[in-house]
């Protein structure tokens, strides 16, 4: 007779979700009506479009879903990947939606997709099929600074978004606040400084939180601070490729694995991120690398022994065919939904400690959100007080080094203190600033639940206890 595992059949990325969401139900004290309104996808758009390309038009589907209007306007990426679809678009606009309400940023939850593969295509072709599908969507008010906020993700970046802001001006010539329509823009069109980084800073700014707990570090079987951690990470996009690189040049953890499409890179010493990326970047992938050994198949890296796996490319790549192999006592889920409900439920098990992903990869929209205050407010952070502070740190200096003279004490400041301390914090360091204080905050909402509480075992049930909780709270204030 077969046995259980063997029969258990893998849930959907939208199941995964739905589970995750039920399973914190199950412990909150909700009306049925309440939880049914929470839990539903308020609206989802399809559309057809077709574009002249090559000399024929060519038809393509895309998606806009707004899971939760608590608060306005819904934010959230648009994908450009062949595996998108109506189920995973929904999905991840129920994500953003817990996902935001966990970190405080203002916005209801939503998702787009295209499906299409943009390395089939020439730049100026997947422009005129971005403008068309931006087109489609701000049409039916569904990119709106006010409505529905849009950014980017898998398969798109600042250049889609350039392209995308664009278009919503020549359709809306007189919006003084187009350039809000949409985040995730390059600098020279709006965008902010830092939001490229945001998310792979957000999952080191989550980690060095995590760390500075000794009692959750133990949970983990783990000790000590971030310094000489073997890490794994999976995927050297956007995402992976910050994280690894702020974990290793910032806070010494050694970057052992490297998990990509075609394989992957392993080096007990350490690899060096920059490297890997340049060696990407120059030959299409991995293979040939010189300092490392090469591992054919890369998903079996995931289950090689290190301290901290970090997932950061595709959701469902931890599952029941490989969770019970998974090796690392902590995982940070760079991605979205990169481990599925029946792998959470094996590894919850074997007591591997989880950093959500609603968590920890929530850098991007928290960036997003000071994108869209600078483009709303018409002037970029630091521009009023930089000058400002370094005034009155001069003075302070000042008054310390004449005081040392007056009365002949031989005070020196310490090498590079005094510049330093005299240069005032720019769009940058305030960026990087609101974004740590989001991250440490948001852990203190999710620990305090997870230790507060005898029937919350894990950080992920914490975190959409907390996120759950804020939404309702909303509906609740709007009468609902």
């Amino acid at each position: 007779m077969p046995n259980e595992a063997a029969t258990f059949t893998e849930p959907s990325f939208r199941e995964s979700v739905d589970i995750m969401v039920n399973r914190a139900m199950a412990l909150m004290d909700l009306s049925p009506g309440l939880e049914e309104k929470i839990r539903v996808c308020n609206a989802t758009y399809t559309v057809r479009f077709g574009v002249r390309l090559r000399g024929s038009i060519h038809t393509f589907t895309g998606y806009r879903a707004v899971h939760s209007e608590h608060m306005e306007p819904v934010k959230g990426g648009i994908r450009y990947a062949m595996s998108v679809h109506q189920d995973e678009v929904e999905a991840l606009a129920a994500l953003m939606t817990y996902k935001c309400a966990l970190v405080e940023t203002p916005f209801g939850g939503s998702k787009g997709g295209l499906r299409i593969d943009p390395r089939e295509w020439e730049e100026h072709e997947l422009e005129l099929i971005t403008r068309r599908f931006a087109y489609e969507l701000a049409k039916r008010d569904l990119i709106n600074p006010a409505q529905n906020v849009p950014a980017p993700d898998m398969g798109t970046g600042e250049r889609e978004m350039a392209w995308i802001v664009d278009q919503y001006r020549r359709m809306n010539t007189t919006d003084i606040n187009a350039a809000a329509c949409v985040t995730g823009k390059p600098l020279n069109a709006g965008g902010i400084h830092g939001r490229v980084e945001a998310t792979g800073r957000g999952v080191q700014y989550a980690l060095r939180e995590f760390f500075r707990h000794p009692e959750d570090v133990a949970a983990a079987s783990l000790s000590g601070g971030l310094d000489g951690k073997r890490v794994i990470v999976q995927g050297l996009g956007n995402v992976g490729y910050h994280a690894a690189t702020f974990l290793q040049n910032e806070d010494g953890a050694k970057i052992t694995g490297i998990i990509e499409r075609d394989g992957a890179l392993y080096n007990e010493s350490g690899l060096d991120v920059e490297s890997v990326k340049a060696w990407i970047s120059r030959h299409g992938g991995i293979k040939g690398y010189p300092d490392a050994s090469l591992v054919a198949d890369g998903a079996v890296l995931l289950e090689h022994e290190c301290d901290i796996l970090i997932p950061a490319a595709m959701e469902g790549t931890i599952h029941m065919g490989n969770a019970e192999r998974i090796s690392a006592p902590l995982i940070v889920e760079a991605a979205n939904g990169p481990i599925t409900a029946g792998a959470d439920e094996v590894l919850r098990r074997k007591g591997t400690i989880i950093i959500p992903d609603m968590y920890a990869n929530a850098g991007g929209v928290t960036v997003s959100y000071f994108e869209w205050v600078k483009n709303l407010s018409h002037i970029r952070f630091g521009r009023m007080q930089r000058r400002q502070e370094e005034a009155r740190h001069e003075l302070i200096v000042e008054e310390l080094e004449r005081l040392s003279a007056d009365r002949g004490l031989g005070w020196t400041l310490s090498p590079g203190f005094k510049s330093q301390y005299l240069r005032g914090a720019g769009e940058l360091e305030l960026v990087r600033s609101g974004l740590d204080d989001t991250m440490r905050s948001a852990y203190q909402s999710m620990r305090e639940v997870w230790h507060g509480r005898g029937d919350v075992a894990d950080l992920r049930t914490a975190a959409y206890i907390v996120s759950i909780s804020r939404v309702a709270a909303s509906y609740k204030a709007k009468g609902l």
